[in-house]
């Protein structure tokens, strides 16, 4: 399973950007996706996860209310859309992909990541 993440930028204060991630390669096998994110001198943290039918979702305390994850699989992407932007929010975003294959072994996956810089 190869991840391209995509629509990080620079935007303001309060400012709204969405990110994207396609997925290809073994796609069927792709259980849950999510966003991470790795703040500058800091280690790698979960933003949001969504499952494999997109029924259920779970989000960081710092991104519930602002940020909402959807998926499409016909489509094999993740979406993270971000309100209210913060400076806080500055971060390299990856996008992940969990797999099981048919024989149970499980693999995860992650996208090159984007920068998301929030700065007036």
């Amino acid at each position: 399973v190869q991840l391209q993440a995509f629509g990080g930028g620079l935007v303001q204060p309060g400012g709204s950007l969405r990110l994207d991630c396609t997925a290809s390669g073994m796609t069927f096998f792709i259980n849950a996706m999510g966003w991470y994110r790795q703040p500058p001198g800091k280690q790698r943290e979960l933003v949001a996860t969504i499952s494999k039918s997109g029924g259920s979702t779970n989000y960081a305390d710092s991104a519930k209310g602002r940020f909402t994850i959807s998926r499409d699989n016909a489509e094999d992407t993740v979406h993270l859309h971000m309100n209210s932007l913060e400076p806080e929010d500055t971060a390299v975003y990856y996008c992940n992909a969990a797999v099981i294959y048919a024989t149970g072994a499980k693999g995860d996956y992650w996208g090159q990541g984007t920068q998301v810089t929030v700065s007036s």
